[in-house]
């Protein structure tokens, strides 16, 4: 087996990293003291049930899958992929991990645990999303703005929207090419589906991060934007679990109320009292009282006197 496949089968990478990744490889073991993580981490949340479990295993049966760091100066290792197992072996106690120690430069290794990351199978959408963000930002060389300002040109470029041929940039086809080889999403259903992420209140977006809650449940909690009531569907939505369908109807009691207790502007209260007239008068039995027929004639030849007027006016 190659020293690249051998990598690929320690970390789950993919061919995301061509040829770039065909480094020396040696298995050992190492104090953990020694390792220490990188500045810039893509992992953000690890669920503390799942970490103690894990940690409970490795006391059992040992760890089965090695990390993977490399050498940045004597007797210190910098992670490169593996987190949740170094936490882990730290809470059961081990001193020492099983390890495959790798030769790559800064920029190799941030490619390399951006990747790893995004190959677990346990991510969810918040981390997905932002790891994806980072992949782009790192082979692309933009920072995140750019990277979303240039994916909602795609799209509007592939929906007819625009004619700035931004789809036939180096750029972009480089993102429709990292978009093929991470294989979890298209890029149109990542411009559609998670970058409205970004735009989600900064509560939601930390238990969408911690995994608590589904994208499509925080979506629908999202649209109330009083601060209060928000939070409280919120915690309520993750404390009992609730389906989709009892947010929804919860959220839809929440803004009725607010859109009856919102003061109407003149304009909106004037169209409401046109729509209450035209309802009461075909309902009404005025028609039948000639003198009160010939009253009401007079005002819609009043009424249709101001709309001419109207029309004179603008054109």
């Amino acid at each position: 087996m190659s020293q690249k496949r051998e990598l690929e089968k320690l970390t789950g990478l993919d061919n995301l990293f061509g040829d770039e990744v065909e480094q020396s490889l040696s298995d050992s073991t190492l104090p953990l003291s020694q390792i220490i993580l990188p500045a810039s981490q893509p992992r953000r949340y690890f669920d503390p049930e799942k970490l103690k479990s894990l940690a409970d295993s490795i006391k059992e049966v040992g760890l089965l899958e090695p990390i993977v760091v490399r050498q940045i100066e004597e007797n210190k290792y910098e992670l490169i992929a593996g987190e949740r197992r170094l936490k882990a072996c730290k809470i059961a106690g081990s001193e020492r991990i099983s390890v495959v120690i790798i030769e790559c430069d800064d920029k190799q290794a941030r490619k390399l645990r951006l990747v790893e990351n995004l190959q677990r199978e346990e991510l969810n959408t918040w981390e997905e999303t932002i790891g994806i963000l980072e992949l782009l930002t790192h082979e692309l060389e933009k920072d995140q703005e750019g990277i979303v300002s240039l994916l909602y040109q795609m799209n509007n470029e592939s929906k007819g929207n625009s004619n700035h041929n931004v789809m036939v940039s180096e750029e972009a086809l480089a993102i429709q090419r990292i978009f093929l080889q991470i294989g979890k999403i298209s890029w149109e259903s990542f411009v559609s589906n998670r970058l409205p992420l970004l735009k989600l209140p900064s509560d939601i977006q930390a238990v969408l991060e911690q995994g608590q809650i589904e994208y499509t449940k925080s979506k629908e909690i999202a649209r109330i934007k009083d601060n209060e009531k928000r939070q409280n569907i919120l915690k309520k939505a993750i404390e009992e679990n609730l389906s989709l369908s009892v947010i929804k109807e919860l959220v839809g009691d929440i803004l009725q109320i607010q859109s009856e207790s919102k003061p109407q502007s003149p304009q909106q209260q004037n169209k409401e009292r046109t729509s209450k007239i035209y309802k009461a008068l075909i309902k009404s039995k005025i028609w039948d009282d000639e003198k009160k027929v010939k009253k009401v004639n007079r005002l819609f030849d009043q009424i249709e006197a101001l709309l001419e007027e109207k029309k004179e006016d603008a054109s």
